[in-house]
């Protein structure tokens, strides 16, 4: 190894030792913890060929907030930044972000540590002339005061919800009110279906007053399942607004059909082709055994609970029960109690075997994240976190239909399509 090598090999082991333990990168690695000791100690080098590995234990590298980019936006309520992803992707430049979960700044913090801006929590206490100026304000807005399953849990215990719930509900006046300040271009709000029907639709009637009749934005909203293009039915509104009026239409969005993909592109592959990925080594799945960690499968306990519950509602009529799916299936919608049990996705594993729940890593990739997204927190924290986050690629389709009206034509060539 000559001495420019001996040095690169140096600093990149330097740079990951500001991020992971030497416990960590020995495990990431498959080595002995010893073995990144001496390394560390300067008694003996890795091999060149471990300088790529070592790389990919480095956070993803974004734009800094100083680099230039067609157009700014600002990330609120940013979950673990699934919206700004998309925005990125097709040239946009954050230089805003607003989440109040501290596990979730965390998973955003890990892949997003470029940012020279700092990570804000509750949006309510930042003074809308305090955010910088920005071309397109995307958000997120909570969805449980909207959710039908949040309403119906608010309904029993008698409390209120949607803008009446304090803590929640009057979020998106937040929204608004920095619209109203900033006066950005445009506009991207995300939510649940259930946002239209809401309070007998009064509440979505409240929102495209306060978009239009207040603020005077153009605005075009639709409902999109995002089956058309990860093996998962969620169906959320996107609300697009401009402030000068464009020929935005949502139909020129090309959606592939429904299960056009199948969860087959989302579970760990045991015929010997799954990704080794240094930043989940084997805390997902056992590479060496080829077969998913034995902690997700369902413990005889919960199995026999969850067939007896089935079988009650089965009996009364209704739908209740868990989802069992199979490499061929769509599966049903990712919630953020999926922690709890797992029901409404559980994998098939033979007549032999109780079921699992999908491992986080297979929550990602159902999301439409990309096997470099990086998972620092548990399991019920990263559940969650993807039960609570956007389809990516919906997204994708979305920050590229908008971009067209962005950025002029001259400036640059439009992104390229969207794979999937």
């Amino acid at each position: 190894m000559n001495a420019s090598m001996r040095l690169d090999v140096q600093s990149v082991l330097a740079e990951v030792r500001r991020f992971h333990t030497q416990a960590d990168i020995a495990k990431a690695l498959s080595i002995d913890v010893r073995t990144v000791r001496r390394w560390q100690a300067g008694d003996c080098l890795p091999p060149s060929y471990v300088v790529h590995a070592l790389r990919q234990l480095l956070p993803q590298e974004l734009p800094f907030d100083g680099e230039p980019a067609d157009f700014t936006f600002i990330d609120l309520f940013a979950g673990i930044g699934g919206i700004r992803q998309a925005f990125e992707d097709v040239g946009g430049r954050c230089v805003f972000t607003s989440e109040w979960d501290s596990y979730a700044q965390k998973t955003y913090a890990e892949n997003h540590r470029r940012d020279a801006h700092a990570l804000n929590g509750d949006i309510t206490q930042v003074g809308a002339a305090d955010i910088p100026a920005h071309d397109v304000l995307l958000a997120g807005f909570p969805c449980q005061p909207f959710s039908i399953a949040g309403v119906s849990k608010k309904n029993a215990l008698g409390r209120a919800h949607g803008f009446q719930d304090a803590t929640q509900g009057t979020l998106f006046f937040d929204v608004a009110r920095i619209i109203d300040e900033k006066r950005p271009r445009a506009f991207l709000l995300e939510n649940v279906k259930n946002l239209l029907s809401h309070d007998k639709g009064r509440t979505f009637d409240v929102i495209r007053r306060t978009l239009t009749e207040e603020l005077g934005y153009h605005i075009h909203w639709r409902v999109i399942d995002g089956a058309h293009f990860t093996p998962q039915h969620r169906e959320r509104i996107l609300i697009a607004g401009f402030r000068e009026p464009v020929a935005f239409d949502w139909d020129a969005i090309p959606l592939p059909p429904k299960g056009s993909r199948t969860l087959r592109t989302v579970l760990h592959r045991t015929d010997g082709s799954e990704p080794v990925l240094p930043w989940d080594g084997d805390r997902f799945f056992d590479h060496q055994a080829r077969c998913v960690q034995d902690k997700y499968t369902l413990t005889p306990k919960l199995w026999d609970y969850l067939q007896a519950y089935a079988e009650k509602h089965r009996a009364k009529g209704n739908g209740f029960g868990f989802g069992l799916v199979g490499p061929d299936s769509v599966t049903r919608t990712l919630s953020a109690r999926y922690y709890k049990d797992g029901s409404e996705i559980l994998v098939y594993q033979g007549e032999n075997r109780r079921p699992r729940r999908l491992t986080p890593r297979e929550c990602a990739r159902l999301m439409g994240f990309d096997d470099t997204f990086r998972i620092p927190v548990s399991d019920t924290r990263a559940y969650k976190q993807f039960g609570n986050s956007v389809v990516v690629d919906v997204m994708a389709h979305a920050a590229r239909l908008m971009h067209r009206f962005l950025v002029p034509d001259t400036t640059r060539p439009e992104p390229p399509p969207v794979s999937g």
